[in-house]
């Protein structure tokens, strides 16, 4: 039976990440209720990014997957035997989250070989690409996933992108310095818009799990 791994790269638990990634979860239980989903939030663990260690480099004992030893390394052991990746991460500074990051250093220097600079996986898989930010579509600065897209396009396939713009950063705008903001403008929006995110983070589900 299919296994998705769906990694959330927000703080907040219930807030608009980890709100998507649910859709998206969501939706591959939509397709068969048996494959297995299995979320893991990066703000609730306790590891690091590429420490440069290169062990995955040893000659005749190179390996694909992080050999360093944290809390990570049994979540990079499930992803090489996965048959998805959901990646789901806020925009911070027009980026995304330290943690996503640190993530994702673990998950592709492996992949690289400094033989030939190919990239290559333990197996190639459907990716998720999501990203929700306080920023409009018209003034959109954000980077995404940079230069990881790229190590993730070369090694596992072009990756869906999901995006939900201009989210409601705070549930009570009064309790906050946040003047610049308007909260009936970002209200309407939501009420726009919202359901219309989620539902494509569903159907990026959907469709992975049908393997379209």
């Amino acid at each position: 039976m299919k296994k998705i791994m769906i990694i959330d790269g927000g703080p907040r638990r219930n807030m608009n990440t980890a709100q998507m990634l649910q859709k998206v979860a969501e939706g591959v239980k939509s397709v068969n209720p048996d494959i297995e989903v299995k979320t893991v939030r990066l703000y609730e663990m306790d590891y690091k990014g590429c420490m440069s260690c290169m062990v995955c480099k040893l000659k005749d004992k190179a390996s694909n997957v992080c050999k360093f030893k944290d809390a990570l390394t049994p979540i990079l052991e499930e992803i090489a035997g996965a048959d998805g990746l959901v990646l789901g991460s806020p925009v911070y500074f027009g980026d995304i989250t330290a943690q996503m990051r640190a993530f994702l250093e673990r998950l592709a220097f492996p992949w690289l070989s400094y033989n030939d600079y190919s990239m290559t996986a333990p197996k190639k898989m459907p990716v998720i690409l999501a990203e929700t930010m306080n920023g409009k579509p018209m003034i959109n600065n954000s980077n995404g996933y940079g230069s990881m897209e790229n190590c993730i396009s070369n090694a596992l396939g072009k990756p869906w992108h999901v995006k939900a713009f201009n989210t409601y950063q705070v549930k009570n705008y009064e309790r906050f310095e946040l003047a610049a903001f308007s909260e009936p403008a970002k209200r309407k929006w939501r009420e726009e818009h919202w359901e219309e995110d989620l539902q494509k983070a569903f159907d990026a589900g959907r469709e992975m799990a049908e393997g379209k």
